[in-house]
């Protein structure tokens, strides 16, 4: 019985092309752009001298550099997900990454595998590819759940800061100081565009519509609509306040509910390939009487067309809208 590695070595070439981008990525940039950090991106580039004008361009150009690149062949298939995560590489980095990591899971498969070259070459590029989507995609995830979470907060905050006296924008620039990151920059950033004369209604949509989120779409409306026909924004905001937490109280307990059954989802549908490779790992002649028959393509046809129904059939039934 001959067990072949290739299978673990395919694997853990993938999990050294995460893990490279995620360290190129902090070594660039620093500690300073990791998420949740008291001081925040923005006011950290102000201590260090930083004019505000020149922070809020730079903060500006990473916030909109990708949507801009989307007519990129490659690059449009992760725009909107760098832009959700503010990726601070800009398009062209970011390609040079995928590059950089396809060179790098070519040469590990080279001396790890005996695999032929265009097999080689084509995983290769689908690693850098797909690496560098998968980690823009969990980070993205990971900065709109923490914008979700620190919003409710964020406003009570501005709710406290108009019942004392403060205007609405200065209510916007006591919350940008308070709250860390990533919602801290980002309502640092609609606190400087609005010292520079935009609408902050409008800044508030521009910011909803850009990370696609309800919850701030209704911050915007309130905000606009107060603008328009007045009205008391402190009473308004605190019953905002209490609609988000209520939602993301909901959110949480719909997720805990199908928790179960998402797990369950993703060991019935990723079961039948990991055994299928392991009985190719084990047993590489296994499938050898079978395969030159006439039924053989068609019935792993069937079988792959079952597996595609069931994950789309389990991500139905677990995906509840709220």
């Amino acid at each position: 019985m001959t067990i072949s590695a290739e299978p673990l070595i395919y694997g853990l070439i993938f999990l050294a092309v995460l893990f490279l981008v995620e360290g190129v990525y902090l070594t660039v940039f620093g500690k300073s752009i990791s998420l949740n950090r008291r001081v925040n991106r923005r006011l950290e580039m102000l201590e260090k001298g930083n004019g505000r004008e020149q922070v809020l361009e730079q903060l500006r150009k990473e916030m909109s550099q990708h949507l801009q690149s989307q007519t990129i062949p490659i690059y449009s298939i992760l725009a909107a997900k760098a832009q959700k995560a503010n990726i601070a590489f800009t398009p062209n980095q970011l390609i040079m990454v995928m590059a950089g990591l396809a060179a790098f899971a070519f040469v590990g498969l080279t001396y790890g595998t005996e695999t032929d070259l265009p097999i080689r070459l084509a995983v290769s590029i689908a690693m850098g590819i797909f690496g560098v989507f998968f980690w823009v995609n969990k980070k993205a995830k990971k900065r709109i759940s923490m914008i979700e979470e620190q919003l409710p907060d964020a406003v009570e905050l501005m709710v406290r800061s108009l019942r004392v006296g403060h205007p609405f924008s200065s209510a916007i620039g006591i919350v940008s100081k308070e709250i860390p990151d990533p919602l801290g920059s980002e309502m640092g950033l609609i606190s400087d565009e609005a010292a520079y004369g935009r609408d902050m209604g409008e800044t508030l949509k521009h910011f909803a519509e850009r990370m696609d989120m309800q919850d701030l779409r209704f911050l915007a409306v309130a905000v606009t609509i107060q603008q328009t026909a007045g009205g008391n924004l402190a009473e308004i905001l605190d019953g905002l306040a209490k609609v988000i937490r209520a939602r993301f109280k909901l959110f949480r307990r719909v997720k805990a509910i199908t928790a179960e059954a998402k797990w369950s989802g993703m060991f019935l549908s990723g079961f039948p390939i990991v055994a299928l490779v392991m009985i190719n790992v084990i047993q590489p002649n296994y499938y050898d009487d079978v395969k030159e028959t006439s039924v053989f393509i068609p019935a792993c046809l069937v079988v792959a067309g079952f597996l595609i129904a069931n994950v789309i059939v389990m991500r139905r039934l677990v995906n509840i809208k709220v």
